[in-house]
């Protein structure tokens, strides 16, 4: 077999599946898509490779994403803060976002895109940055200031069950519990 899928071999397949919701199909055409976006130089090691943020951000499953950046920063391992991905940070990405991932999983990497400060709660600047990722900061879309305050207090009576103003990851994951949707509609297909 030519071609990136003769990189891995069946045991280092078998441990990403142990490792991973993903199958071996799911593994080998992620080993194909990664060596894609690697220099044709580096193309013989596809494990010992970073590849940068800004070429996994022209992926079509991630160019149309609101949270595209930060979805690259929470799964990367960068040491360098360029939040460049290795082959296991893109199999992790495609693993959280699989169809097989738990409701668990999914809300587990969810809270940590929406946790824009990184301070392990969602207050009212994350919701705030939150809502503007999805609506869109420019033009007519953008809400008032009014709009917005009482968008946040909306959410927070709904979410903020100990009520001290912030969204912690038990409050977030109850609230996906309750949205039948979230499971399905957090995902990304190669």
């Amino acid at each position: 077999m030519g071609g990136s899928s003769s990189q891995l071999s069946k045991d280092l397949i078998n441990e990403y599946q142990e490792l991973t919701y993903l199958t071996k199909q799911e593994i080998l055409l992620a080993s194909k898509r990664f060596s894609e976006l690697v220099q044709k130089e580096n193309r013989s090691n596809i494990n010992s490779v970073r590849v940068p943020k800004e070429k996994f951000l022209m992926m079509p499953e991630l160019q149309a994403n609101p949270f595209k950046h930060r979805i690259c920063h929470v799964f990367s391992t960068s040491k360098h803060g360029d939040d460049s991905m290795s082959f296991e940070d893109f199999l992790d990405l495609l693993s959280a976002f699989s169809e097989s991932a738990t409701l668990e999983i999914k809300s587990h990497y969810a809270f940590r895109i929406f946790d824009f400060d990184g301070d392990g709660a969602l207050n009212e600047t994350d919701l705030e940055t939150l809502v503007n990722h999805l609506t869109g900061v420019e033009g007519d879309i953008k809400l008032s200031n009014e709009e917005m305050k009482q968008l946040i207090e909306n959410i927070l009576d709904e979410s903020d069950i100990d009520k001290d103003g912030t969204i912690n990851h038990s409050e977030f994951q109850h609230v996906i519990s309750r949205s039948p949707d979230f499971a399905t509609s957090f995902k990304i297909v190669l």
